[in-house]
């Protein structure tokens, strides 16, 4: 559903450029625009929620095949990877959107919200780093105490 209000946010306002709404003194491409994208924000988020509850199983079975003591790191990695995606998703959504804005207003908005996506996914992908070093780190310190014992034995 979000790639069918998608393809009409992109499609259909272009088709009544000229119509401005009475009464209200809006384009009717960008109400239809706006009423669309709301839309797909909509059906993007509630695909996600169900992504994140499919991202939570899948993550068990890989933490649990990997031996992993359960810290719920993973989780919060996988999430943090659907919230790039998200914020990316925005991003790129709100810029047609902010397109149709006075051209001294449109390019500081947009050079902003770029800058503010990238600042937001720099510092969660620093985080997912650090989520996968504490991991690596203890299997790590897992295979060493294993391996010391393997000595100890002989």
């Amino acid at each position: 559903m979000a790639i069918i209000f998608y393809l009409i946010n992109t499609f259909v306002p272009g088709t009544m450029e000229g119509i401005t709404l009475p009464g209200l003194n809006i384009n009717a491409g960008t109400l239809i625009g706006t009423i669309a994208l709301i839309f797909t924000a909509i059906f993007l988020i509630r695909a996600l929620a169900d992504a994140l509850v499919l991202s939570d199983i899948l993550t068990d079975i890989f933490v649990k095949r990997l031996g992993i003591k359960e810290e719920r790191s993973p989780k919060r990695a996988a999430r943090e990877l659907i919230y790039i995606i998200v914020i990316i998703l925005v991003a790129t959504a709100l810029q047609p959107l902010i397109g149709t804005l006075e051209p001294s207003v449109k390019d500081p908005l947009a050079t902003a919200t770029v800058y503010v996506a990238l600042g937001m996914i720099l510092i969660l992908i620093y985080d997912i780093g650090r989520i996968l070093y504490r991991i690596v780190e203890s299997v790590a310190d897992r295979l060493v105490k294993m391996t010391d014992r393997m000595k100890t034995r002989d």
